[in-house]
Parts: structure tokens; sequence; C-alpha cells
């Protein structure tokens, strides 16, 4: 799967690195709002371009799983800032 890593030489392989840490810390950067969003920019990352299968649970899972994300915040990042604003998608 990552056979196009070994036909690179070091350049080509430093430019990889740091166009995946990029993506990386554009991904971890996200708050307020955009948590909640999916991110197939961080997929296109990836040399093998597929549409990914995505399964949705139907919306009361779905809420489920959202309420259970906003938990884990609160017990993995106790003192995080509050973004107190409304979505305006």
């Amino acid at each position: 799967m990552d056979d196009d890593l070994d036909g690179m030489d070091r350049d080509l392989l430093i430019a990889e690195v740091k166009k995946l840490r990029a993506g990386i810390r554009a991904h971890r950067d996200t708050t307020g709002h955009d948590l909640c969003w999916h991110h197939p920019d961080l997929w296109e990352l990836l040399p093998e371009k597929t549409e990914p299968e995505i399964a949705v649970p139907p919306w009361p899972k779905f809420m489920r799983g959202c309420i259970r994300y906003r938990q884990s915040l609160d017990e993995q990042v106790p003192n995080a800032a509050v973004h107190d604003k409304e979505f305006n998608g």
C-alpha cells in the first residue's frame, strides 16, 4: 500500500512528511463547531484515491454519539476554553 515511498528520494520523503504533518496539524487545530465535521481533506493526503464508504447511524444513535464525544472532551480536556457560539452553517 505504501510502495510509493520506496521510490522517493530524501527530498521527496521530507516533502511528504511535511505535507502529512500540515494535514495532521490542521485537523488537530480544529476547534468550536468544526470539531464535529467530516474531514475528507485529511484522507486526501493518502496516495490511494478511494471514495470512502461511509455508514451513518440513525439520528438518535448519532446524537448519542455526539453527546458521548462532547462528554469525552470534558474528561480529556476539562479546562478547555468554552466556544459559546451558535453554529451558522
